[in-house]
């Protein structure tokens, strides 16, 4: 989105473990403060969206990834957030930035967490829950 627009372009990765467990931040601040989301942002001036996504998630999981795949875009009142699929190269799991929390779930663990608006739905419709 271009400067000035109301909408705020943001990245969100889909990360998978490799027995298919779905990396999940627990937020720290408003929108979703308490709620779990995937791993993500703003993108910021002069980033791309590959770029955004290898910082947030760096910031937010302490992961070090590589972007992949455009799965979906959701907008969520002025964020405008496009979901990449993601490899994990390296790095240790801790939860940074606005994160409270970071873990992998499985589909049980997934379903009994507090989820923002609308995740389970949108993860669903394009493939990607955990198992």
């Amino acid at each position: 989105m271009t400067e000035g627009s109301r909408h705020v372009a943001c990245v969100g990765g889909i990360a998978h473990s490799e027995d298919g467990r779905l990396l999940l931040i627990r937020r720290g601040t408003d929108p979703g403060r308490g709620l779990w989301s995937l791993p993500g942002g703003r993108v910021e001036p002069g980033e791309t969206d590959a770029e955004a996504l290898v910082r947030e998630m760096a910031e937010e999981t302490g992961l070090v990834v590589v972007s992949g795949e455009h799965v979906g875009t959701v907008v969520r009142g002025p964020y405008v957030i496009a979901d990449y699929r993601c490899a994990v190269l390296g790095g240790s799991l801790a939860a940074g930035d606005d994160a409270v929390d970071a873990r992998w779930v499985d589909a049980a663990e997934f379903a009994a967490l507090p989820l923002v608006e609308g995740l389970a739905e949108t993860l669903d419709g394009w493939n990607v829950l955990p198992r």
